[in-house]
């Protein structure tokens, strides 16, 4: 996974609460072994008529918004607990996922694919809301030493919380694996040294 610091970007909205993950990826994609492709359905019943087209007024197909966070409506994530939604959220090419609140176990399958989701209050998320409608360029800064996101067209920032060890992993764009192996010399002296009972 790359390293993940310091990010400013443009956003793409997506005020809708309660976005489920049949939503994000319906489930006729899941027969997939491989994550190739998955951006190219997220979202794909709202993004796509029966016949394959765009729908020209999904947030998705609208040029106006573009950038590697999705700035979504309460409760995202919910239902299913298939990983694949963040596969598809992160093959489109979203780094960080602000809301109000997610599902607990889509922000950990998020974590666990190198994506950021950020918890902000329900006030500066409608007012991150208002300043994308009002100006499309505006930008998010995500400043993840810190556990701080600005919204840059008003200067305002909140802190968000993560738990330390995935904010590690990626700090240093670590998966779990990846962790395991860079601690494989302390595992290995650990497992010499340890008394055995039998």
């Amino acid at each position: 996974m790359e390293k993940f610091k310091l990010l400013t970007s443009t956003c793409v909205p997506l005020p809708i609460e309660n976005v489920d993950t049949d939503q994000i990826i319906p489930a006729r994609f899941l027969k997939a072994t491989t994550r190739e492709g998955f951006g190219d359905n997220l979202f794909a019943d709202w993004r796509y008529y029966k016949d394959g087209k765009p729908k020209e007024d999904f947030v998705l197909n609208d040029s106006t918004y573009k950038g590697e966070v999705l700035v979504a409506g309460k409760n995202f994530g919910s239902g299913s607990s298939r990983e694949h939604a963040a596969w598809a959220l992160g093959s489109y090419g979203f780094k960080v996922i602000i809301s109000s609140f997610f599902a607990d176990i889509f922000q950990n399958n998020a974590l666990n694919n190198g994506i950021l989701p950020i918890v902000i209050s329900e006030k500066f998320l409608q007012e991150l809301f208002k300043s994308i409608e009002t100006d499309p360029t505006t930008t998010v800064t995500v400043d993840l030493i810190n556990q701080l996101v600005t919204n840059n067209a008003t200067n305002k920032s909140e802190s968000f919380e993560i738990n330390s060890y995935k904010k590690n992993c990626l700090l240093n764009g670590l998966d779990d694996i990846d962790f395991l192996l860079s601690n494989k010399d302390k595992i290995e002296e650990y497992e010499r040294k340890r008394a055995y009972t039998y």
